[in-house]
């Protein structure tokens, strides 16, 4: 079982972690300090403990104890004997007869929780830690006295560790049948291992029968492996070999490894394995699929036919306003120099090019600090699509006549500064969705190195840019165009409407993102910059000097954003949008138990700012044709939001060598990787794959 959570503060997280060394640390102190204490020092108010035992001891048999843990709430959870990369283990101490040994207590499957690619792995709820005793074979079992002790262990929340402890005084009772079914039983085999370069490879035998829905493997040895790193399985007949990044921290080779293999719902088995060979190929059961980068020419092209027709996607059609007063007014360049068109044909490639390698640039820096981002990750932050709306809003007050400002009214003839800004313009919009060929060329650039990477970016500049391009180089393509003439004006009046539906599109998208309250700000400051605008338009057409009076207006409402933004922004993820197919919500967790139902999976991936999503879902999913098959063929459905950004889903995109949404994946019934579905979809493409399972 997989959990994964993120949180916006770094000033929280790292609190949660340094509280939870702390408590660390005060447990390692109070153990030290005396063996048994009379009494608990911090208590066990947050998770209480009791042992049991399970009926009586029998000389020179083995006696089972318990130990039960009961969080106050479902908040707190506890660790296994190798919390990961925080937490701490249980510490125990028994007061036993001479000649009684304490073994190793065995745990449940512990579950997987990470938080900003830190693992822990803990147990959530009520859960027991049996705890073997090894009875002396001429020990008096007749009146042994009670059974007591202190242990010491973790209470942690998502932001809080504190210590707690207790003193033990044995009872008898507890359901033992059932502890001991929910404890992960020894293989009798023996595993093996190797290290294989930066891997652990181990080789458990387990019968190909057994159903394995989301794999995983929790070593006991501490800073051995990477905790948090993917884990690939294979099978090679009744063994399975699972391969862990090691931790690059680990000091020496280890001479036994043991763990436990959780199966990925709620059963497993614990194992120990000693050096040995591990077997060669096999079949993929789980894990990231190993990633074949295509030929870099082909990257190239796919990078360049991806940009070229980005621009009949629907994701550029909010700025294609831009686009048509840029085309119609390319006529006025019929009886310009030729020189001018092109210079404004480059300016505006320029502008293309410089937006998608820098976005390209600031997306592989961030990935390379270790921050789970992917394409489009510009409009996941609310800050910069209020600055958009706002850019929006001013476009389309100058498109109305509002005021002038000529670097907003690009031209071919003479506004070669307004030709860039509308290139960077365009490509920071437009880029967000990916379209055919460029979804792989995308992907691939997460992995090429830094300069074939940027080499894709600026080739999907080019051919985003490249219609525009051949307007400024190629006169017949220019005499295609109408004349310039008084309906231009006209024509720049109607494109107000398409772009102020556009900035209408980005007001909900910042309450989608932060919340209503947030929206209402950003509405306000709209106002305010709108209400600067029109005075500086009447002070122009009264010939006076306008700029200074739309700073001294604009001021007040700026500040004020500047404030109340930040305080007002709700970092929690909108409800997910209604949809027929009533979609599950994506997790590893709920992915893994789909697939282990035996029934088809239909798993998307969305977000509000994806035009293209949006397009899809109204003209192929959410179709009641589609829903009727669906429901026929038994198909699950399950639903990825990437409007906020989500290291689990930004990290699965990755896995599946996607850098952006939108993302379809069909998972036949015994497959072990899915089908990834083209991007433009149709209600007969969905249909279609229910006839083939």
């Amino acid at each position: 079982m997989s959990r994964a959570r993120t949180f916006p503060l770094p000033i929280r997280q790292l609190l949660a972690w340094m509280l939870a060394l702390f408590a660390t640390v005060m447990l390692t102190g109070a153990g030290r300090a005396q063996d048994v204490p009379d009494e608990a020092r911090y208590g066990d108010k947050n998770i209480a403990v009791a042992l049991f035992a399970d009926g009586s001891p029998v000389a020179g048999g083995e006696w089972m104890l318990a130990l039960r843990f009961t969080p106050k709430s479902e908040e707190w959870h506890g660790y296994w004997s190798n919390p990961g990369d925080a937490g701490q283990g249980m510490r125990l101490r028994l007061d036993l007869p001479d000649g009684w040994e304490l073994g190793e207590p065995i745990y449940p499957v512990p579950q997987r929780l990470t938080i900003s690619g830190l693992m822990n792995h803990i147990y959530e709820g009520t859960y027991v830690v049996l705890v073997p005793v090894k009875v002396g074979p001429d020990a008096d079992v007749i009146d042994p006295g009670p059974i007591t002790g202190h242990v010491e262990y973790l209470a942690c929340t998502d932001q809080i560790c504190v210590p707690q402890d207790a003193v033990l005084e044995e009872r008898r009772g507890g359901d033992f049948a059932r502890w001991r079914a929910e404890a992960a039983p020894l293989l009798d085999a023996r595993a093996r291992f190797a290290v294989a370069g930066q891997g652990l490879q181990v080789a458990i035998p387990l019968p190909a029968s057994v159903g394995l829905a989301d794999p995983h493997v929790f070593i006991a040895n501490e800073r051995l492996v990477d905790y948090a790193a993917p884990q690939t399985f294979r099978r090679v007949g009744d063994v399975l070999i699972a391969e862990i990044p090691l931790d690059a921290r680990r000091a020496g080779e280890a001479a036994m490894v043991s763990g436990i293999l959780g199966f990925g719902n709620g059963a497993g088995v614990r194992f120990e394995a000693a050096p040995g060979d591990v077997p060669t190929g096999g079949e993929l059961v789980a894990g990231p699929k190993p990633v074949v980068t295509p030929p870099l020419w082909t990257l190239i092209l796919g990078a360049l036919a991806g940009g070229l027709l980005l621009n009949i996607m629907p994701c550029v059609f909010p700025i294609l306003s831009l686009k048509a007063l840029s085309l119609a007014r390319a006529g006025e360049s019929e009886g310009a120099k030729e020189g001018g068109a092109r210079a404004e044909g480059l300016a505006y490639t320029a502008g293309v090019v410089l937006a998608c390698v820098g976005l390209g640039a600031l997306l592989l820096a961030l990935r390379a600090a270790g921050e789970q981002v992917g394409w489009a990750f510009q409009l996941q932050e609310p800050g910069v699509v209020v600055a958009l709306l706002v850019l929006a809003a001013a476009i389309t007050a100058n498109f109305a006549g509002l005021f002038e400002l000529p670097s907003l009214s690009v031209s071919m003839g003479g506004e070669r500064t307004g030709a860039f800004a509308t290139g960077l313009l365009a490509a920071f919009v437009a880029t967000p969705c990916t379209g055919p060929f460029m979804a792989a060329a995308l992907g691939a650039a997460l992995l090429l190195p830094t300069a074939q990477a940027l080499l894709l970016f600026a080739l999907l500049g080019l051919g985003l840019a490249l219609p525009f391009l051949l307007l400024g180089f190629v006169p017949a393509l220019r005499r295609m165009l109408p004349r310039p003439g008084a309906w231009m004006e006209r024509f720049r009046r109607f494109m107000a409407i398409p772009m102020g539906l556009t900035a209408l599109a980005l007001v909900w998208l910042t309450v989608q993102l932060g919340g209503r309250s947030f929206g209402l700000v950003a509405l306000v400051l709209v106002i305010g910059v709108l209400m600067a605008l029109w005075i500086v338009g009447r002070l122009q057409r009264s010939g006076k000097i306008a700029w200074p009076a739309f700073a001294l207006v604009a001021a007040p409402f700026l500040v004020f954003a500047a404030i109340a933004l930040p305080s007002v922004h709700q970092t929690e993820k909108a409800e997910q949008a209604a949809s027929i197919h009533n979609p599950q919500a994506f997790s590893a967790q709920a992915l893994a138990a789909a697939r282990a139902s035996g029934q088809p999976v239909f798993l998307w991936f969305t977000a509000d700012w994806c035009v293209t999503c949006k397009v899809n879902e109204s003209v192929a999913i959410e179709r009641e044709s589609v829903r009727d098959a669906f429901t026929s063929a038994g198909v699950v459905t399950m639903m990825g939001d990437w409007t906020v950004r989500d290291e689990a889903i930004t990290a699965f995109l990755t896995e599946q060598g996607a850098a952006g949404v939108p993302l379809y994946l069909w998972y036949a019934p015994g497959a072990s990787n899915p089908e990834q579905l083209p991007q433009v979809l149709t209600p007969d493409l969905l249909t279609g794959q229910t006839r083939q399972n």
